[in-house]
Parts: structure tokens; C-alpha cells; sequence
């Protein structure tokens, strides 16, 4: 049955939808630019064709993956609970510290000091594809494998709920914040570049400055979601049987892994939990996911997009 895109019902709900969205930014801090262009996009994928209206409903999980995340700075999580600064950085050094010059430094702290022009670059490479890769994934399957595109969706979002979760279990501060404020908290401090700023310098555009200054929040390093996004293409990459493009999503984890770090914006401690936060959610939800009912919901949702 063709899809009639303009209906009384539908054109109601759209609106309704978009006013409740716009009416939310205003009051989590202001509508932005972006919050315009959702919307745009939105109304004009759902009623150009069924076949856009299709794609922006199989995509709808990312645009509640970034509505939600948005959204966290409604409620900071340090209003939650108690912020840890000093204890991610003592744990680090411990487990991970590097002796130079006689005197025990965190990595973050050793690659301050010990950058260079090609690390600056590829760390700032790697980095900006921390989504670009995953949604540019999630359209191969898209096209190629609905199925398993749906199954890639959801594990994505559970993800990011799970760490969201952990982020106002456990505030955590990121490196760059011990560099600049030490262990002293300072409620509402802005987000930071930090070594990705020498990326910045390298092409002369303030990409990553105009990236952080949006960040919704800031004591938020553990669990690197960063380093979780990569687990999961890759989880599924392999299950797709890409055979050798599965390499460069094994280099693209890893360079983001390093990148993480080597910037400053997470410990070692946070990647170790981020994967270890993807792998559990990917564990659990592959073994829910063969549940019959769970199945006929996820190929019913197939047909719909």
C-alpha cells in the first residue's frame, strides 16, 4: 500500500512534534541553528517521497541519540552526583603512568609534552570520524542488509543510554580539566579542544573549537563513548562478512582509541570501560534479539523502512 504523505493526521502530528522540539531547545538552553536544520530535514525527508519518508524513519534512532544527548544539559550530571577529578587521574597514573625525566606522568600528560605535527593531524583525523563512520556504516546496511541496520541501530543507542547512565552515576573529569583547573571543581566550565587544537592550528580552520564549545557535557570522560562507537560498527562489520574492509575498521578503532588519548580528552581507564560497556550491551542485546517476539518486532520496523 502506497503511503499517502499528506493526511490531516499526519501533517498534526509533524507539526506538533516540531513545535514540542523547538519549544524543548528553547528551554534546555536555547535553540540553535542546528535545531532548525532537524527539523527542516525531518519534515522535508517525511513528505519528498515514501522513499524519504522511509529513510528518515530507519535514521530515527540517531536523531534520538543526539535529541538525548542534547537534552543532558537540562540536568547536569554534577547536580547528580559528586564530580571524580583526582581519583580517574591517580588511577591512571598508577596503572598506565609513564617515568620521564624521573618523574611519573599520566600518557596525557607525557603527550603534551611529547607531540608532534604528523600525531597532531592523524590524533585530529581519526577523531572527526568519531560519527561520520558509524552513520556512514549505518547506510551500507541500510541499503545492503535492513535487518541487520536495524540491529546496529538499536545497539547503538543502548550504548550511548548505558553511558549516559554512568555519566550521572559517576561524573568524571576529562584530562584537560586537571591541566587547566587541577582538582578543584568549577561548576560550568565550558568545553575544550584541548590537544585537538593543534589540529585546529595545522589547518588553520577552528573545526574541533567550534565542535567543543557545544558540548553538552563536560564531566562526562568515563566511559568513553568515543572509543565505544568503533566496538560496535566493527561487532557488526564482522557479522556482515566484509571480509578485508574489516581491517579499516580495526585501524579506525584503534586510531581512535589513540586519538582519545593522545588529545586529552580521555584516560586510558575511560576506553577500557567504554569497550567494556559495548561489549556487554552487544552481548545482551544479540542474545535478546533471538527471542521470537523480539524478532517479529524488529522485521515488522524492517518493512516500515
Amino acid at each position: 500500500m502506497k503511503f499517502k504523505r499528506f493526511t490531516k493526521k499526519n501533517i498534526i502530528t509533524n507539526a506538533l512534534i516540531s513545535i514540542f522540539y523547538l519549544l524543548w531547545c528553547h528551554i534546555i538552553g536555547g535553540i540553535r541553528s542546528e535545531h532548525y536544520f532537524l527539523v527542516v530535514l525531518w519534515t522535508a525527508m517525511f513528505y519528498i517521497s515514501d522513499k524519504t519518508r522511509r529513510i528518515i524513519l530507519g535514521f530515527s534512532v540517531f536523531i534520538i541519540f543526539w535529541i538525548i544527548y542534547d537534552s543532558m544539559r537540562i540536568i547536569p550530571n554534577y547536580e547528580v552526583s559528586p564530580v571524580h577529578i583526582k581519583e580517574p587521574y591517580l588511577s591512571e597514573k598508577y596503572l598506565f603512568g609513564i617515568n620521564y625525566n624521573n618523574i611519573l606522568l599520566t600518557p596525557n600528560e607525557y603527550f603534551d609534552i611529547a607531540h608532534n605535527k604528523l600525531l597532531d593531524f592523524i590524533s585530529g583525523f581519526f577523531y572527526i570520524n568519531w560519527m561520520p563512520v558509524p552513520i556512514g556504516f549505518g547506510i551500507y546496511l541500510y541499503i545492503k542488509d535492513k535487518y541487520l541496520f536495524i540491529k546496529f541501530s538499536l545497539a547503538f543507542i543502548l550504548v550511548n543510554l548505558v553511558g549516559f547512565i554512568i555519566y550521572y552515576a559517576y561524573p568524571a573529569a576529562p584530562p584537560w580539566y586537571v591541566k587547566l583547573y587541577g582538582f578543584d571543581l568549577h561548576l560550568g566550565v565550558p568545553g575544550n579542544r584541548a590537544g585537538l587544537a593543534r589540529f585546529d592550528d595545522l589547518i588553520g580552520f577552528p573545526l574541533f573549537a567550534n565542535i567543543y564549545n557545544k558540548n553538552a557535557n563536560v564531566m562526562a570522560a568515563m566511559p568513553s563513548l568515543h572509543s565505544a562507537y568503533p566496538v560496535v560498527v566493527l561487532f557488526y562489520a564482522v557479522k556482515k562478512h566484509l571480509g578485508r574492509v574489516n581491517i579499516f575498521f580495526v585501524i579506525f578503532m584503534l586510531g581512535i582509541w589513540f586519538s582519545a588519548v593522545y588529545s586529552g580528552h580521555h584516560y586510558i581507564i575511560d576506553i577500557i570501560v567504554g569497550v567494556s560497556v559495548a561489549l556487554f550491551v552487544l552481548i545482551l542485546f544479540e542474545k535478546v534479539s533471538q527471542k521470537p517476539k523480539i524478532k517479529n518486532l524488529l522485521r515488522n520496523f524492517m518493512k516500515k523502512i
